[in-house]
């Protein structure tokens, strides 16, 4: 056992091996590093893996898998959504990665590269073409091989004679969170263009579509506009604090403040007063989802999220001094895009294992239709949790192109050393 220092802290005791690792990125990381932000991403994914985890129903009848969510059947629990929806907090880091990947701000260069990956504190300003070739390469990378593997499970299920409404409920929810890729994509590709537009331009372009979808009975199509202009505006939002246009530590504390009070404010009237679903995620069943394609609810929502984001990002830089929490979070981070594309086959592999037992299990093949299915999903997550570490284990060195080798050949945390030259863990 080894102690483990952090600022101001009394040490800790932990395994020998976990405190070389702790401060072998303690050592790596640069001084200038933005570990606010890094939080603020980690818990971004976190949320929405133990979103899907809680709000993801397959229901086991004739022989079939068929999804459910519990926010249709017990309504009640739309504040849920609110928790774990953080996808708008997710745009506003990429949004502020990206601005200060593309140019020095006050004359620094980016604090951090990628969707998760490391910053290397000071160094040249790269150019578009290999900034975005490297980023692109880095989201999509392992996209190929969850589509391999679901290609090959796919064939073996039709083969196997499986119902096909099942293979098709499998498919659904193990490829639709790639739309997320997709827009995320779009929007860093066009980064040099919309780092510098007013997140208030395609707030508007919102507006304007839900007025003319809802209010002036316009096709459904148009709501489709907002799956860009609606991600967009956390992200230029995120561009414009990286860029020094909120202002001093103040100032981005105060429009933290104004985000969230009428992002709050704005979205409870929307749903008492305008009829929006007061849950934030898609419900089945229902006509109109908030978040696909996303509302002018959902944007609103987002702001607030935002607008907490900002009012975080100091404590939580603050906190990420502590080696032994740092390093959890950039554990995380560096593995961020595996365990998004991977939560959800965690979760299925679980439900498939639990079929062999040739009985129902609450929680996982039930209808969730009761307070009692929400205790048992919640006694499920551990399990989900440990199917999802063995995918990690598998698929995370896919992420950073090599192999798995183990944990810490993954994490490489830039450093500049005295000669100038980078060390990396």
């Amino acid at each position: 056992m080894s102690d483990i220092r952090g600022p101001g802290r009394a040490p800790g005791r932990v395994p020998g091996r976990v405190a070389a690792l702790v401060r072998r990125v303690a050592a790596a990381t640069p001084a200038g590093r933005d570990r606010g932000m890094d939080a603020l991403r980690a818990a971004a994914i976190l949320g929405v893996v133990l979103g899907h985890w809680l709000v993801t129903a397959l229901v086991s009848e004739g022989g079939a898998l068929h999804g459910a969510s519990p926010l249709t059947h017990q309504p009640w629990l739309a504040p849920v959504s609110w928790v774990f929806q953080t996808l708008a907090v997710f745009f506003l880091v990429g949004g502020y990665v990206a601005a200060r990947g593309l140019g020095p701000v006050s004359g620094r260069r980016p604090l951090g590269e990628g969707l998760c990956g490391p910053g290397s504190g000071r160094g040249s300003v790269p150019s578009y073409g290999p900034w975005l070739r490297a980023r692109l390469v880095r989201l999509f990378r392992p996209v190929a091989a969850v589509l391999a593997l679901w290609s090959v499970a796919t064939l073996g299920l039709l083969a196997g004679g499986t119902d096909l409404g099942t293979v098709r409920t499998l498919l659904k929810l193990v490829l639709s969170p790639l739309w997320f890729l997709l827009v995320f994509g779009a929007l860093t590709a066009l980064t040099p263009l919309v780092a510098r537009l007013h997140p208030l331009w395609p707030l508007a372009v919102v507006v304007h579509v839900d007025l003319w979808r809802f209010g002036l009975d316009g096709p459904e199509w148009l709501g489709w506009i907002n799956l860009v202009a609606g991600w967009l505006v956390p992200y230029c939002l995120g561009a414009a604090w990286a860029r020094g246009r909120l202002g001093d530590p103040a100032g981005v504390r105060a429009t933290g403040v104004v985000l969230l009070a009428g992002g709050a404010v704005t979205t409870a009237v929307l749903v008492v007063l305008g009829g929006y679903p007061a849950s934030m995620v898609g419900v089945p069943g229902t006509a109109v989802s908030n978040l696909n394609p996303p509302t002018l609810a959902a944007v609103t929502f987002g702001l607030a999220q935002c607008g907490l984001a900002l009012l975080l990002h100091g404590p939580l830089n603050r906190a990420m001094r502590r080696p032994l929490l740092w390093t959890g979070v950039t554990l995380g981070n560096l593995s961020a895009l595996t365990v998004f594309l991977w939560h959800q086959t965690a979760l299925l592999a679980v439900t498939a294992c639990g079929l062999l037992a040739d009985t129902t299990l609450p929680g996982l093949h039930t209808v969730p239709d009761g307070p009692g299915w929400i205790l048992a999903r919640l006694a499920w997550l551990p399990v989900f949790a440990l199917a999802l570490a063995v995918c990690w284990t598998a698929f995370h060195g896919i992420e950073h192109g090599r192999g798995s080798r183990g944990t810490t050949a993954v994490v490489r945390v830039h450093r500049p050393a005295r000669e100038g030259a980078k060390r990396h863990v």
